[in-house]
Formats: C-alpha cells, sequence, structure tokens
C-alpha cells in the first residue's frame, strides 16, 4: 500500500491482470496509453503492484432513482476492484479520478476506512427512513484488500447493531469469513446474498477474472452459506454471447446444487471505456470468437455496442436476447430457482443507543 506510483509503458507488467492496457481517462486533457514497442528486451520486469489510498468520504450511502434496480441505496467500502473482470461495468468510474478504467483501476484502489464511522451516523439521523441497501453493486466489498482491511464487516456490524436489511453480491468466498454476523442477520431476516458465478471453466474465469475466486469457491462459499442459514443465490452476469451463454444452464444447475434458491442474470454491458477494453481483451484471449461475440452483442444492442435504455441495458433486445430470456427462465424453473424473493425486514430497525446516552425509561 504505497503513494500511487505511475505505470511504467511496458505490457509484461500486466501479466496476471484483466485490462490488457492504461489508456488515460476521457476527462483529462492529455492522452496516455500503456504500450509495447519491441526495445524492452527480454529482462522479467516486476508485476504491476496493488497501491491503495484513503478515500476521504464525507457520505457513505449512495442513492438511485433507476427504475430498472430493484434497490435506491447501495454503499460501496471500495473503489476500484483488485479482482480486475475485464468486463466490469464500475470501471469508466475511474476517470472520475483522473485515472485510467484499464490498469488502474484494478491496481490503484481507494478504500474508505471510516465508512461504519459514516454509516453509523447516517443511520441515527433522526429522519432517516430504513430501504435495503445493497453492497456489491459496484465495486466487490470483498476483494482481495478487504482480507487486511476488513471495512466491510465493519460495515456489517453496523448494519446488525441497527437491524437494518442488506443485499450483498460478491464473487469472493471470503464472504464466509463474516459468518458470526451474518447468520444472525439471517435469523432476523435482514440480509441475503448473491455469488457471481460466469462460468464453470477455471482458465476463462483465470483470464476473465483473474484475481477473483475460482467458480469451484464461489460454489463452495453458496453452500456455506446455506449451511449456516443465509439466504443465497447465484448471479450469471454477465451473459457474454458465444463466450460464455452456453454454460448457463450448468451454472445454475450448480449453484442449485450447493444450495443457492434464487437466480438472475444481466447482459454484458460496454459503456464507454469498456468497449475498448473488451475488444482488447477478446482480441488477445479469444481471438477465433472475439468478432463473432462483438456481433451478437451488436444484434441485442440495436446495433450498438451498447444501449442505455432503462430495462433494455440489462437483458438487450431481439432474437438472440429473447432466447436467452427464454432459456434463463427455463433451467430456473428447473432446478427451483425461480420462486419470488422474500422481502428482508423492515419493521426491526432500531438506533441503539450511543457511548454516553442516557437509555430511555420502560
Amino acid at each position: 500500500m504505497n503513494a500511487m506510483t505511475d505505470i511504467t509503458a511496458d505490457l509484461r507488467r500486466l501479466r496476471g491482470r484483466g485490462a490488457r492496457s492504461n489508456a488515460s481517462g476521457r476527462y483529462e486533457k492529455h492522452a496516455r496509453v500503456l504500450a509495447d514497442d519491441g526495445w524492452a528486451g527480454e529482462d522479467e520486469l516486476p508485476p504491476l503492484r496493488t497501491e491503495v489510498k484513503t478515500d476521504t468520504a464525507r457520505t457513505i450511502i449512495s442513492r438511485n432513482s433507476s427504475p430498472d434496480i430493484s434497490f435506491e441505496q447501495s454503499i460501496n467500502p471500495y473503489r476500484g476492484c483488485e479482482h480486475g473482470c475485464i468486463y466490469c461495468f464500475a470501471r469508466p468510474t475511474h476517470a472520475y479520478l483522473g485515472l485510467s478504467p484499464g490498469a488502474d483501476f484494478e491496481s490503484r484502489l481507494f478504500a474508505k476506512p471510516n465508512a461504519a464511522e459514516l454509516l453509523a451516523r447516517e443511520l441515527s439521523k433522526p429522519g432517516y427512513v430504513p430501504k435495503l441497501i445493497a453492497i456489491g453493486t459496484n465495486t466487490d466489498p470483498y476483494q482481495p484488500i478487504e482480507k487486511q482491511m476488513r471495512i466491510m464487516r465493519e460495515v456489517l456490524q453496523v448494519l446488525h447493531d441497527f437491524r437494518h436489511p442488506v443485499g450483498i453480491v460478491t464473487k469472493s468466498a471470503l464472504v464466509l469469513r463474516d459468518l458470526d454476523v451474518l447468520a444472525p442477520m439471517a435469523e432476523l431476516n435482514l440480509v441475503k446474498v448473491a455469488l457471481s458465478v460466469t462460468t464453470l471453466k477455471r482458465d476463462l474465469a483465470r483470464s476473465m477474472e483473474p484475481r477473483a475466486a475460482t467458480p469451484g469457491r464461489r460454489l463452495a462459499a453458496i453452500r456455506g452459506l446455506r449451511e449456516a442459514g443465509v439466504p443465497v443465490g447465484v448471479m450469471f452476469a454477465p451473459v457474454i454471447p458465444a463466450l460464455n451463454d452456453e454454460e448457463l444452464e450448468g451454472v445454475l444447475a450448480a449453484a442449485a446444487e450447493a444450495g443457492a434458491a434464487s437466480a438472475g442474470y444481466v447482459l454484458l454491458r460496454l459503456p464507454l471505456e469498456i468497449k475498448e477494453l473488451f475488444r482488447e481483451w477478446l482480441e488477445e484471449n479469444e481471438p477465433g470468437r472475439a468478432a463473432h461475440v462483438l456481433s451478437l452483442i451488436r444484434q441485442m444492442r440495436g446495433g450498438k455496442d451498447y444501449d442505455a435504455a432503462w430495462h433494455q441495458r440489462m437483458k438487450g433486445a431481439g432474437p438472440y436476447a429473447q432466447m436467452i430470456a427464454r432459456r434463463f427462465h427455463l433451467a430456473a424453473r428447473r432446478y427451483g430457482l425461480d420462486a419470488p424473493s422474500k422481502a428482508l425486514d423492515l419493521s426491526k430497525f432500531r438506533r441503539p443507543a450511543r457511548s454516553g446516552e442516557q437509555l430511555a425509561l420502560l
């Protein structure tokens, strides 16, 4: 966790990372790209190190009014994500920090160590009305640096103390570390968790999501959560045509066997810089499929690489999108993953007495 340093212009430093470039963010005056001009020689260079800075946040709950999202409130303990998923739709947000959505996004991270304190303060405000808080909808709260920083655990403890409902999405088996908090919350119907499983193929996962848990460990996390009584589902997201869509039924079957009780899916999204980052990754890792994959994406996006229209951005449109939707619903029904999700309990919300406060008389 050293001070931020510029990334050397040598592609060999990106081994073990998802992005294959590090172009400047769209708001920068000067363009900067990571390139190999052939003059670097054959000497081994150290891999790109993950560096972390403190995000001096003043609030922690983000709010949205999107009509196609099931939550209005969310928390992101970290900005950037070391998992390095090449398709991550949060990558363009690093441009707001003057950094690249490419390699910077997965190696230059920002942590919010005061997240729990901010959350307790916001939940304690007299006018606060409890609504589900979603965590993991932007960057993964259980990415590798959470093992040491434990910000997500502290946030969970605050939510537990306030009896506040939370929905969690992650690709990490580290979620099992917090079963001692999650299980009691589950008994009060205050939590649900979804594991994102994009493929059962280890090689594809390692290439596409280089620092996320293996598919087997994600399924083991589903099993561990279910055994502890924590409601758990699976997200097959993103669906990438001609790359992982053939695994849809297999992923749902494996997740159901592990103990998942619900399922969802989201079509690959390629807004802003992600379009070029994903194309670069495809051409290097799946050169024989690249043109076909991109062609099918455009077929589901009205001829464009991306369509941000409400209710279409998640599922797409056209015959191929309709076929994926049909397959998903049939598979979800076959494996018992189509039951309506039980709403979490908002009625138990409380503001615990803080140190120095006089307890109310009964």
